[in-house]
């Protein structure tokens, strides 16, 4: 688990597509903060289908700094 406090741009020399997965996302408030955590599941073809994989937090720098390159990234407007 961990709780990102930065994004920073990355080039990649080869690019592989990962299998698809399910994700659940929460909204907390915490030490009067709000904070958005993302966790994945295992795939479908794991030994423990529906563990828990990942997870990630954002707080609301990180959130806006996400939604930015979202929108950068896809075209957003």
């Amino acid at each position: 688990m961990a709780k990102i406090i930065n994004f920073e741009e990355g080039h990649m020399t080869r690019f592989q597509l990962h299998d698809a997965i399910e994700a659940k996302y929460f909204v907390h408030d915490f030490d009067d903060r709000r904070l958005l955590q993302i966790s994945t599941f295992g795939r479908s073809s794991r030994q423990d289908k529906g563990k828990l994989s990942q997870t990630i937090q954002l707080d609301e720098a990180s959130g806006r700094q996400l939604y930015s390159i979202l929108k950068h990234a896809f075209k957003i407007e």
